[in-house]
């Protein structure tokens, strides 16, 4: 939609260029600027100093971010602002390894062929990257590392509220399928003691799920399990898959949903955490975050009548859905 007062050619150029403020959000997590300005303003060759940038190139960087509000200028000195402040490394609600890889190859140069997977109705990474995304990422350790970051990040605040959402009385194990460092179920455990947790996920990142628990201070109630979702998981009351089911097609989902159906105890349920797409042209992130999934993997997002369906052919059905302040959704469902 074109914004009031702005002419739609205005608009369109916006969006036409929308890939450069990617770049320079990417230069400016990569170059820590918000870590440097974050307990004082800085002279321009005090930043260039501290990020080994030629002062000249450090002011154009600089000035553009100025024009975006990512940093403001007074008297000589650059200061931060909040929005800069979303960049900062290891500090709640960062998005700055977000930014990092949405600018990195993976991602990136699987954007650039995305006419071509429109055309195609399927991801072009072989073609960008010579594999798919996953086997892309075993090949590139730091760029994996920082996907996971990113997914941590983008779950931080989600898993507190839904700790605080999804009542877990009466339960005594609960699976977090594809958990990475099992940021999901900590909430939960600290809500309910008699709660035991188990992350679920590839053996690589096991070491960063048994500290990342150890720090929780929940080393002894939530445990790992390592293994493929596509060949069993482990038995428990409550399976948790937040961002899982839109990273595969329908019959990988199904396929999923029914090890989760199998290994389910009477009373139990599966909670998909996802973000449902709504009515052709509701405003959203949904949309977007689809064509995302054409453009990097063979994923997708879906309506409600569409996880119905993959529910239903693995044994379960929809039980209720409960909104969260994010636009991701608690698909709750339950043994047919």
């Amino acid at each position: 939609m074109t914004a009031p007062g702005m002419p739609p050619q205005a608009r369109m150029m916006q969006m036409i260029t929308g890939y450069w403020i990617t770049q320079v959000v990417h230069a400016v997590a990569e170059l820590k600027i918000a870590d440097h300005l974050a307990e004082s303003s800085l002279t321009l060759d005090e930043i260039a100093a501290l990020t080994g940038v030629e002062a000249d190139t450090m002011l154009r960087l600089l000035r553009a971010c100025a024009s975006q509000g990512l940093v403001a200028y007074d008297d000589g000195r650059f200061v931060s602002t909040p929005l800069l402040e979303t960049l900062r490394e290891g500090v709640p609600g960062s998005f700055r390894d977000i930014a990092i890889v949405h600018g990195s190859p993976g991602h990136w140069l699987s954007w650039g062929r995305f006419p071509d997977a429109v055309r195609a109705g399927e991801p072009q990474t072989t073609a960008a990257l010579g594999s798919d995304i996953w086997t892309y990422f075993q090949s590139q350790p730091q760029e994996w590392e920082r996907f996971t970051n990113s997914m941590t990040e983008l779950t931080d605040g989600l898993s507190r509220e839904i700790g605080a959402l999804l009542d877990t009385t009466g339960l005594t194990t609960a699976v977090d399928v594809g958990g990475a460092n099992g940021a999901l179920l900590h909430p939960l455990l600290k809500a309910n003691p008699g709660l035991r947790g188990i992350v679920f996920d590839l053996p690589t990142v096991e070491a960063t799920a048994v500290a990342e628990a150890e720090k929780a201070g929940l080393g002894d109630r939530c445990t790992f399990t390592g293994g493929s979702f596509f060949d069993s998981v482990p038995e428990g009351d409550l399976f948790l898959l937040k961002a899982v089911l839109h990273n595969w097609d329908d019959e990988s989902c199904v396929e999923i949903l029914t090890n989760c159906r199998k290994a389910l105890r009477p009373g139990g349920r599966v909670v998909v955490v996802e973000m449902p797409l709504g009515p052709v042209g509701e405003p959203g992130f949904a949309p977007l975050l689809d064509l995302g999934m054409l453009a990097v993997n063979a994923g997708r997002e879906r309506d409600l009548d569409q996880y119905d369906a993959l529910f239903r052919a693995a044994g379960l059905r929809r039980a209720e859905i409960t909104a969260t302040s994010s636009p991701q959704s608690l698909i709750h469902a339950v043994a047919e």
